[in-house]
């Protein structure tokens, strides 16, 4: 059953000019009919929707995770969290970043699930360990940090915490998903 929004998406007005062109380009970017629904309703709080804003994107699409990585990590999330929203959103923006629909119909059964490269079946486990323990055991660091910088492991960390807030933030506001732009 699909429950109305706690939050209703703001119009032009309820979250001024600026607030509705950057939500109106991530619609263009996304792909979808309008601008994105997460877009109109978090810059209901016009301040700290921009400094979302800045955050989100240092993270993704601006972060120094490879974007496969990246997409993998948000995908694993949505699984985990049961985040129709993201898991939607991140799909399509998933395929663009090289990932086959294969891998992700394969996300949702985690990373014990035959066919992952040892790569990505450790950072599907990262994921899950931080959602389940709040941290990441030595075994899978160890793996993790063989081939990865400083800088990408305190990313990955703050890109699953990120990806997790949303997924609560979406799901209390009751969020809805976007629908598609028609080709």
């Amino acid at each position: 059953m699909v429950q109305a929004p706690r939050i209703a998406p703001g119009s032009r007005a309820e979250i001024g000019a600026r607030n509705a062109l950057l939500a109106s380009v991530a619609g263009r970017v996304a792909g979808t009919a309008e601008p994105p629904h997460l877009f109109t309703t978090l810059a209901r709080h016009r301040r700290l929707f921009r400094r979302w804003l800045r955050f989100a994107g240092a993270l993704m699409p601006r972060g120094r995770l490879p974007r496969r990585d990246t997409e993998l990590v948000i995908l694993r999330v949505a699984a985990n969290c049961d985040s129709e929203y993201e898991r939607r959103h991140h799909e399509r923006l998933a395929r663009g970043a090289g990932l086959t629909a294969d891998e992700i119909a394969r996300v949702a059964a985690g990373p014990g699930a035959a066919g992952w490269s040892e790569r990505d079946a450790t950072l599907l486990r990262a994921v899950d360990e931080l959602h389940a323990d709040r941290r990441i055991s030595d075994g899978v660091w160890a793996r993790l940090a063989a081939e990865r910088s400083d800088a990408d492991l305190i990313e990955l960390c703050m890109l699953v915490g990120h990806y997790e807030m949303l997924a609560m933030t979406i799901e209390s506001l009751r969020i809805q998903p976007d629908e598609r732009r028609r080709r």
